[in-house]
């Protein structure tokens, strides 16, 4: 839908849902387009990232981050250009990765921006995707907390994803067994054909726990964990001595679900004992002050290129993200989901 140049839209935060968001969950409003201040740069929102974290950000009470309040604006990663600037350093066309949020317009005192595109850049989307955070999170998880040794064998769900299909294929030019799991057998297709994984376990299909068993059979000596539930159920008893694994998600959990029922708290802490894994959950957030340059420097050639290979899951207009998001929370996109908002 074209949009004037004096109007803003926006989709803000209308209830916190007590389960999966739906259509009422958020509001879509419509507002001037606000001026610069001093100090102050005006934002157009070219593309928008759509990511599990946000659930947790629409939670009642703050989780590791803030949350979004009713009325308050959808959080998200954007690529943004320039309108208008009042700001040192910024020109109008520049284009910049930030967190303008689910709205078309945004002001900002340069805080919230990451980096300023280059201006070589041919698909800025990459920036919310493989360049970005998603892409931040597989590099980081492999390198800094999973250690990949050349016979070993990784395992990652959610696999065909913004984040699993990446680090699937880090691990595997790492020279590792990987093994994917993802929802259904096009998605598994996918990781085998294209992104060169060993295998890929359909997580809907009967019996998971022995076909990954079969899929692994040295055992597994890292695991992305990124969904919990079912899959995380299957995994743990294939963990070999000394395993690693990098927590960064527990997407099946952000509703609330699967919390209740048998302690399992006693057989997990048992198994990590026995066993030495080494489990660490990290907030990428954290870490782009002290590391998000060297991944950039040493995965922009290497994704621009084609040599590893990036899939994205394209939402036609603003107006669809909330539809998008609850299909992508549960399992429905294929790739990193973006919105073309401009």
């Amino acid at each position: 839908m074209p949009q004037s140049a004096s109007t803003n839209r926006r989709l803000v935060l209308a209830a916190s849902p007590k389960g999966e968001p739906t259509a009422d969950t958020f509001r879509l409003e419509s507002l001037p387009v606000p001026t610069p201040g001093p100090g102050q740069m005006l934002l157009r929102t070219l593309w928008l990232s759509l990511d599990p974290y946000m659930r947790v950000r629409i939670y009642e009470t703050d989780g590791y981050m803030a949350s979004v309040k009713p009325g308050e604006v959808m959080v998200g990663g954007t690529v943004s250009e320039v309108v208008a600037s009042n700001l040192p350093g910024f020109a109008v066309g520049d284009r910049v990765h930030s967190y303008a949020g689910w709205q078309d317009y945004a002001l900002t005192d340069g805080s919230d921006v990451i980096i300023k595109l280059p201006a070589t850049a041919k698909q800025p989307s990459l920036y919310l995707g493989s360049l970005g955070m998603p892409g931040f999170t597989a590099w980081y998880a492999l390198n800094q907390i999973g250690h990949p040794k050349a016979g070993e064998t990784f395992v990652v769900a959610a696999a065909t994803g913004a984040v699993g299909q990446i680090i699937g294929q880090l691990a595997k030019n790492a020279g590792c067994h990987v093994v994917g799991i993802a929802g259904g057998a096009d998605k598994c297709a996918y990781a085998v054909k294209e992104l060169g994984f060993d295998a890929c376990i359909d997580h809907r299909g009967a019996d998971l726990p022995a076909r990954l068993k079969a899929a692994c059979p040295k055992g597994i000596d890292i695991y992305m964990e990124n969904v919990g539930g079912p899959v995380f159920d299957a995994v743990l008893p294939l963990m070999n001595l000394n395993a690693r694994m990098p927590l960064c998600g527990l997407v099946s959990h952000y509703s609330g679900a699967g919390l209740n029922g048998a302690d399992r708290l006693p057989g997990f802490l048992t198994e990590a004992l026995f066993k030495r894994i080494r489990m660490e959950g990290f907030i990428i957030f954290d870490q782009y002050p002290a590391h998000y340059g060297n991944f950039l420097g040493a995965m922009t050639q290497p994704i621009e290129s084609g040599a590893v290979k990036i899939r994205e899951h394209v939402v036609g207009s603003l107006e669809e993200a909330p539809k998008a998001f609850a299909e992508m929370l549960a399992g429905g996109n294929f790739g990193k989901v973006v919105v073309k908002v401009a």
